[in-house]
């Protein structure tokens, strides 16, 4: 079998797959960054990703309360011939591969990868899949890779953390703002696995800020290098990195004012540069697998040619790369979740108590349903997003964001749940499913937290229906929340793009949208700029939870429509699923949008407010306790 592998790349090579462009879109982004919200982060995210007047996203019109379909419907299918042929010849071997060389439990126990599951992986190309071929690496589409991070999620998510920190981070700068002399430099390389790479930006003054970060740059006299000097926290790979995109601060004089100011810089760093070292590898609940350790900056000499992009650059490049990888994580635990339930319906299906097998009680297969429902919405999404990565569409960071903050947490909860239907064994590390809970853990952390992430979608969205508000005027503003009283919605009627069977499902979304639009109207017309300020997150978070089921709604009706149509062996099966979850999401986004504008519920978050500031100013809760002492 082991053999068979290694000539994965030459199999790639004659399929005579090829890309005139840049493919773009990694696995998940493996930065860890901590969890504390900030309003500044939240409005440079917002205006990095919304400057156009009109966008081709889905996610973003309906911050307008505007259906526009053509991205979602129907269910795109952007692998040709060719690359479908492609994919096939790689699936298999390396669904192989995890099952019969690389063991997770031993990557775990040892807190590191198997050096013989390293070097099967550096023969597949696994440290290289959307690298261009003419540089070494396989040149998957963002689809094609998709179904790839799915497999390793589904074996070893510690794994999927190493190669994912490599490439889909560590070296993503290269592939997206490096110049043709740069990629060819350190491409060949990093995409054989010859060398590793790693992401730096988290710091231990700035996690989610990444516009607060200390690391500096100081451009020599001769204008030849920059000395680096800082240091960076809980690095993916840096332990063992040869490459890193390294985040700094640089002084650089404002032409309007005179005064030196900072601005942000990205670069590429050889370890071989000198002054580069790194901590002990961190001890970590779970993805111990995964080398995670701090660098130490002193003096690095990096030459003025490894800059990637300009002066002023850096916040770009870091948040472009973590909006292009966000996607594949909602692919890679949609493997994950699809672990869990198999886990779940073989012991289901054996276990008796009660002279019945306990998959015929109510309460277990409400537990595997709610299971297969959410899985498949995760798989919805990843796919529906790549897709339309592959199409060209560059609007999709929120869409990403929304994958990733609904993918980690119906992951964690497959896995809760999992556990809960085996019972003690479920308990047992025999079992594996607590290493799975262990590793999921940090999913809802990194590459932005799911606070944060929830902030960015919700922002980005207002900011942009705040520009619409702001062109109509006082006129067409008056006129469009007349509109959306009545009931009419603007843009095209999701009924009219589904299947039949789904009308009723579609006339739900599309009357949420519009609740939606006119809830995100209100809320800028009675606050303006001052709704990105912190005592409103309890409103933006509703808004936000409104925005992730809107997008589930659409993605898995997108999805059954096209299985209805093509009358797919599963496709009674996806109807039946898709109903259900828009019949609840229905609900739940009735419920948040009542409680971001309910005087009742704004009284409760003032309380909410209230509690939490007497604890912290107390440093401890305040209640006696029963007993008195």
């Amino acid at each position: 079998m082991f053999r068979s592998v290694r000539y994965l790349p030459s199999l790639i090579q004659k399929s005579a797959l090829s890309h005139s462009r840049n493919v773009v879109g990694p696995c998940s982004q493996l930065q860890w960054r901590e969890a504390r919200p900030s309003s500044q982060i939240q409005k440079r995210e917002a205006s990095s990703g919304a400057e156009s007047s009109e966008m081709n996203s889905f996610a973003m019109n309906i911050f307008r309360g505007d259906i526009k379909p053509s991205t979602i419907f129907p269910f795109p299918e952007v692998l040709n011939e060719e690359q479908e042929e492609t994919l096939k010849m790689l699936v298999d071997p390396c669904a192989k591969f995890f099952e019969d060389i690389n063991d997770p439990a031993a990557n775990d126990s040892l807190e590191k990868v198997e050096d013989n599951s390293l070097e099967g992986l550096k023969e597949m190309g696994a440290f290289g899949l959307q690298v261009p071929q003419d540089l070494s690496g396989l040149g998957l589409t963002n689809t094609q890779y998709a179904r790839l991070v799915e497999i390793v999620g589904s074996h070893d998510l510690g794994v999927g953390i190493t190669l994912g920190a490599h490439q889909s981070i560590g070296f993503k700068g290269i592939l997206l703002y490096g110049t043709p002399e740069q990629k060819q430099k350190y491409l060949p390389d990093l995409a054989t696995g010859q060398k590793m790479a790693a992401f730096c930006l988290t710091e231990p003054s700035c996690g989610s800020d990444a516009a607060g970060i200390k690391t500096r740059a100081i451009l020599s006299p001769d204008g030849t290098h920059y000395t680096l000097n800082g240091g960076k926290i809980w690095i993916s790979n840096g332990g063992v990195a040869d490459v890193f995109t390294v985040f700094a601060k640089t002084p650089i004089v404002d032409e309007k004012t005179g005064k030196e100011k900072d601005t942000s810089v990205a670069f590429i760093v050889e370890r071989g540069f000198g002054g580069i070292t790194h901590g002990a590898p961190e001890k970590k609940m779970g993805i111990k697998a995964s080398n995670t350790a701090a660098l130490f900056i002193d003096d690095c000499k990096v030459p003025v040619e490894n800059m990637l992009g300009g002066v002023g650059d850096g916040f770009k490049v870091a948040m472009n790369i973590l909006n292009n990888g966000r996607f594949g994580m909602a692919a890679a635990l949609s493997g994950t979740m699809k672990y869990c339930i198999n886990k779940s319906i073989e012991h289901a299906g054996q276990r008796v108590q009660f002279k019945t097998e306990i998959s015929n009680f109510g309460a277990i297969q409400e537990k595997i349903s709610r299971m297969v429902m959410k899985h498949y919405v995760t798989e919805s999404m990843a796919y529906l997003v790549s897709a339309n990565m592959d199409q060209g569409i560059k609007e999709f960071q929120i869409e990403a964001a929304i994958s990733k903050i609904y993918a980690s947490e119906a992951a964690w909860f497959c896995a809760d749940e999992a556990i809960q239907v085996l019972g003690g064994m479920g308990y047992m590390k025999e079992c594996g499913l607590e290493r799975v809970m262990r590793d999921l853990r940090i999913f809802r952390i990194f590459e932005g937290t799911n606070d944060i992430l929830r902030l960015f979608v919700v922002l980005t969205g207002m900011e942009y229906a705040g520009r619409a508000l702001k062109s109509a005027g006082k006129m067409g503003v008056a006129a469009d929340m007349l509109k959306r009283r009545l009931g009419i919605s603007s843009g095209d009627s999701l009924s009219t793009q589904v299947h039949g069977s789904l009308k009723e499902s579609a006339d739900q979304a599309s009357k949420s949208i519009n609740e939606f639009g006119a809830t995100v109207t209100n809320l800028l017309i009675k606050h303006g700029k001052k709704v990105k300020d912190p005592e409103h997150q309890f409103v933006l978070n509703r808004v936000a939870e409104a925005a992730i089921d809107i997008y589930g709604m659409v993605a898995v009706l997108s999805r059954a429509s096209r299985s209805l149509e093509q009358n797919h062996s599963s496709a009674q099966h996806e109807l039946v699923l898709t109903k259900l979850f828009c019949d609840e999401a229905t609900e739940r986004i009735a419920m948040n949008l009542r409680d971001a504008s309910d005087s009742k519920a704004l009284q409760r978050y003032t309380s909410l407010a209230r509690i939490s500031k007497d604890v912290v100013s107390n440093n401890g809760t305040l209640q006696q306790h029963p007993l008195g002492f």
